[in-house]
């Protein structure tokens, strides 16, 4: 577990978002490595190349620190694609500035390639990125659909990591069919802000899915008078609600 001060507030920009990248000297950065370090041993039997993150509701901060995350693992020399699986309100072209189109949308639609969605990222070598891509009418049809399978397994080949920042779970059920894809899933909560019946509805769900639920990321507490973690991983930065 690892717990960090709250940064002083940033304007809600793409230097916000990415504190790993514009300051990584801070407590918080630490955080997303003592994290990333987490995960690295959280397996044994098994190499982790494929992790969904996800959350019980919008506004829990997964996107960040889902893409805080990946700048973290690029940082140590893999390489990482991070995939915009939330369909349904795209976020990872406004954290990595760039155009939200073709996008994965774009390929599972059969209207672009592979190589043709995959964004190398501008500020970090060893990081591609994959946007959302346009709003679909049935995005989990889409991302049950053969050409998503396919294209798991492409980017588990040409990668040493793949990142995918999935929907909420409890909302709509895109996450869940991404979960039992990938080799384990992550789970961020915002404290004091999701009931707990709520959470542990969302983890429920993944598990009904036969998801392999690596821990979750309490994001957003105040280290101060907290006496009892009940969870894996213990992070702390009042991530932008993305």
């Amino acid at each position: 577990m690892s717990s960090v001060r709250r940064p002083k507030k940033r304007s809600r920009d793409r230097h916000g978002h990415l504190i790993v990248q514009t300051d990584p000297k801070a407590i918080a950065s630490e955080a997303f490595r003592s994290l990333r370090t987490n995960l690295q041993f959280s397996s044994v039997d098994q190499q982790l190349k494929t992790i969904l993150f996800t959350s019980p509701g919008p506004g829990d901060g997964k996107s960040t620190v889902v893409s805080n995350l990946a700048v973290a693992w690029a940082q140590s020399g893999q390489r990482v694609v991070l995939v915009g699986c939330d369909l349904r309100k795209p976020v990872l072209h406004r954290i990595f500035p760039m155009s939200n189109t073709p996008g994965l949308t774009g390929y599972l639609t059969g209207q672009a390639s592979l190589e043709e969605i995959i964004v190398p990222s501008r500020e970090v070598s060893s990081l591609d990125l994959i946007p959302s891509g346009p709003v679909p009418p049935s995005p989990a049809d889409l991302l049950q659909s053969r050409a998503m399978i396919d294209a798991i397994a492409e980017l588990r080949e040409r990668y040493d990591l793949v990142l995918f920042d999935g929907t909420p779970a409890v909302a709509v059920t895109d996450a869940v069919v991404i979960a039992n894809q990938v080799d384990g899933t992550v789970l961020v909560v915002r404290a004091n802000e999701v009931p707990r019946d709520v959470a542990l509805h969302a983890k429920q769900v993944l598990e009904q899915a036969n998801a392999r639920i690596l821990g979750v990321v309490l994001n957003g507490v105040n280290p101060k008078g907290q006496s009892d973690y009940h969870y894996y991983y213990y992070y702390y930065y009042n991530a932008e609600r993305a």
